[in-house]
């Protein structure tokens, strides 16, 4: 069975409950799409499906952990026992994490991974045989900009998200012969709730990260808008902030040394913040 047309969708999103994945929800859904929350936090997946609903959109909440194959599969129980077919699978649920080589524990890289990365896995494991099956579907991935270019001080953070954009190039490139399209897409800082699952020793850099939030030009809406444009135009990577382009640019056009050097400078200030909170 082919899967529906546009203004039909079937989207699971992950992490829906909120932040980005809350506005990438409230997208699809006035988008005449019918959304599924998967979520962690039954009570705020279950507002989010209320608002939806008050907006005249479509949406009901199961809940799902990522890092377990069981509760996936009840999640593809649930779904195909609702719908006929699954279009687009949307793996937005994520975690952060900042703190120095050196002190950051094994325990807390196997967390981050366990979630940006391998719960991504084991969703596409999961999901891809069915839209095999139904001969077609779409997947975005949600990394980050810091998984193309990443800064100091977030190494398992960086780590996670930049295996997210291989494993979607991976998928774009495996799964095209299956109708199976796969985009990734890769945000800067906005204003959302990442922070709140943030894990660190490092207060600096934790109320560094907050003015980045802050100061960003765009919201979660926005890039919410870029990611249904981008899936809607099977674009395959999608960036939001235009700072964001324009490094991702020079590190593909320059000479890797000098991209080198260039963020070495850009990065100092942040360097010097942190080892001032040494002393």
């Amino acid at each position: 069975m082919k899967p529906n047309t546009q203004s039909s969708k079937n989207v699971v999103i992950t992490g829906a409950a909120s932040g980005l994945g809350k506005a990438l929800a409230i997208k699809w859904a006035t988008q005449q799409a019918h959304v599924c929350i998967v979520d962690i936090n039954q009570q705020a997946g279950e507002q989010v499906c209320q608002q939806i609903t008050a907006l005249g959109g479509k949406a009901f909440f199961i809940h799902c952990d990522i890092t377990n194959t069981a509760s996936i599969q009840a999640l593809i129980k649930q779904l195909t026992s609702y719908w006929q077919t699954i279009d687009i699978l949307i793996n937005n649920a994520g975690v952060a994490s900042a703190d120095k080589i050196e002190a950051e524990p094994l325990a807390q890289w196997r967390w981050v991974m366990e979630i940006n990365l391998f719960g991504i896995v084991n969703m596409c494991q999961q999901f891809v045989p069915i839209f095999k099956q139904q001969g077609g579907g779409t997947i975005l991935n949600v990394a980050s900009q810091a998984g193309l270019t990443p800064i100091p001080f977030m190494s398992s953070y960086n780590a996670s998200k930049a295996a997210v954009v291989s494993l979607s190039e991976t998928l774009r490139l495996e799964l095209a012969d299956d109708n199976i399209n796969v985009s990734v897409l890769c945000p800067g800082f906005f204003k959302t709730n990442l922070g709140s699952s943030l894990r660190t020793q490092l207060p600096t850099m934790e109320k560094l990260l907050g003015k980045l939030f802050d100061k960003s030009p765009i919201n979660a809406e926005q890039v919410a808008d870029i990611a249904y444009t981008g899936v809607s135009n099977n674009r395959f990577l999608l960036l939001t902030h235009s700072q964001g382009k324009r490094l991702y640019q020079l590190k593909r056009i320059l000479p890797l040394n000098w991209y080198c050097k260039l963020v070495l400078r850009q990065t100092h200030r942040l360097r010097q913040m942190l080892k001032e909170e040494q002393r």
